[in-house]
């Protein structure tokens, strides 16, 4: 199997549209099942619940008015009972058990309360009087003869929590006292219960036709959605497979969620980096194979000159060939050098020592360029300062930079190392005035051989190697380095280290 076999065969697992529908369904399923719950099951018991509390509101607004003096019905309660259809009795009991009915509200032609005898209400307001002056009972009654037994206070098995399929009727009794003389006051409401089964049967088929609907619909929301969501996905999909074949110019769209928007950005920044890295390593091979090529081409010039050549075994011969060997040599240690400090095999060795001073003994090695080339390094510092860090480390650090700043100094050929104390930091800078560097490409600087001038030249000194030695080596002090630069003036390079103090 091919390589690109491997990577177009389809992978296992579900996709965004069965999983969406899966989610749907189970979602649809779940609300179906809370519906049947409360609609059909418990319909009976939210029912008759409701229908209880608002008698007992209506008794508790009859209670309060009596109990302030007013034993006359009010507009509102005359509403509320006509609204739910409560039939209402209050009367009040005399010495020795005789009743004075107040009033009354008949809002039903089939009301219970207003058909049973006196003896019957004397029995019922004993009833609320045993049970700390409240009573509610729900019981079953035919059309000519109702069946009323309030002994037992409670209602008939198969009322419950099941379907009602035969009339029912609820009363509530309720006694409080008012006046000086406590005189007892009976609150009677009663409101009849509607059968249920027709209801019941009608809320069962309209659930099992609102079930087809919903499953349809939830099928076509599903697609819809689906669609929605992976089309992006599956073009920044095939989009991503012209990337990892190497066409970093594809450009990925991510319309429509912020998400796939920022998936989008995110392959788009990813791709300009992958087109630059691979631009970069093509310079570094092409870059250090002209480095390697220039020595050997020169070694075996002069190699194959001495040898064809009778008196040519000069010691100036030998002492180009050994500068090349030297440069070779330079070349493939600083190759390695960066390897291992990029995998952080060279251990850090901290210790104080005198800054200023090694800066001093680094600058008086180049004056042997003012001489030959013509190349000037000026050193400007106030005074000694010691710092705590690896010394060769440091040291390869003012190398390289001083380096860097001799292969692109200016027409004066003067690179200025400046040494300046502010706070607990000492920042050392290498100042050039050579072509500068434009601010889009500072950063880009640090990268191994990276040219601002796109033309590779062969360093004057050093491999060409040493801003991103510099840069590792900074980075694993802890160091904060950078650069100043500006197009035709020039460029500072800079890092600050912490003073050591005594």
């Amino acid at each position: 199997m091919s390589k690109d076999d491997k990577q177009c065969r389809p992978y296992p697992g579900a996709s965004v549209t069965s999983k969406l529908l899966f989610y749907f369904l189970i979602f649809l399923i779940m609300m179906l099942l809370v519906v049947w719950v409360f609609q059909v099951m418990l319909l009976n018991v939210f029912y008759r619940n409701t229908k209880m509390s608002e008698m007992e509101r209506i008794s508790e607004t009859i209670q309060d008015a009596i109990i302030i003096g007013n034993d006359q019905p009010s507009s509102h309660v005359i509403s509320r009972a006509e609204e739910y259809l409560i039939c209402i009795r209050v009367f009040r009991v005399l010495p020795g058990d005789k009743i004075e009915q107040l009033w009354d509200v008949d809002v039903n032609d089939d009301c219970f309360l207003h058909s049973i005898p006196e003896e019957k209400l004397r029995m019922l307001y004993h009833k609320a009087l045993a049970q700390e002056g409240h009573l509610q009972t729900v019981f079953p009654r035919s059309d000519r003869h109702p069946e009323f037994e309030v002994e037992s206070g409670q209602a008939p098995d198969h009322v419950g929590n099941r379907i009602f399929t035969e009339r029912l009727s609820m009363i509530g009794v309720d006694v409080c006292y008012a006046g000086q003389e406590q005189v007892p006051y009976v609150i009677m409401v009663n409101s009849a219960l509607t059968p249920l089964s027709a209801t019941v049967a009608t809320l069962r088929v309209q659930f099992v036709w609102i079930a087809m609907i919903l499953v349809g619909l939830a099928l076509l929301m599903a697609m819809v959605f689906a669609r929605s969501i992976v089309s992006p996905i599956v073009r920044m999909n095939q989009t991503a497979k012209q990337l990892a074949k190497g066409n970093y110019d594809v450009h990925f769209e991510g319309e429509g969620y912020l998400e796939t928007r920022e998936l989008a950005d995110t392959l788009n920044y990813a791709s300009k980096e992958l087109s630059q890295n691979d631009r970069l390593q093509k310079e570094l091979i092409a870059n250090v194979s002209h480095d390697l090529r220039t020595p050997l081409t020169m070694i075996k010039g002069y190699g194959e000159i001495m040898r064809d050549i009778p008196g040519e075994n000069t010691p100036e011969n030998m002492q180009t060939i050994i500068d090349e060997t030297e440069r070779l040599s330079e070349l493939v240690s600083a190759l390695l050098d960066i390897s291992r400090l990029q995998a952080d095999a060279a251990e850090l060795k901290r210790e104080p020592f005198d800054l200023t001073e090694q800066l001093l003994i680094s600058v008086e090695r180049y004056d042997k360029l003012r001489g030959l080339d013509g190349y000037t390094v000026l050193f400007e510092y106030d005074s000694h300062v010691t710092v705590n860090a690896d010394i060769s480390m440091i040291l390869r650090v003012l190398y390289n930079l001083i380096n860097n700043g001799i292969n692109y100094a200016g027409d004066d050929k003067t690179v200025i190392v400046r040494q300046e104390c502010h706070d607990d930091l000492v920042r050392i800078s290498v100042i050039d005035h050579g072509v500068g560097i434009a601010p889009d490409q500072i950063q880009l600087i640090w990268d191994r051989y990276y040219k601002v001038d796109r033309v590779h030249k062969r360093a004057v000194v050093g491999t060409g190697l040493g801003l991103s030695i510099v840069k590792t080596v900074l980075e694993r002090h802890g160091a904060i380095y950078g650069v100043d630069s500006e197009v035709g003036k020039g460029s500072t390079f800079w890092f600050e280290l912490p003073i050591e103090k005594e």
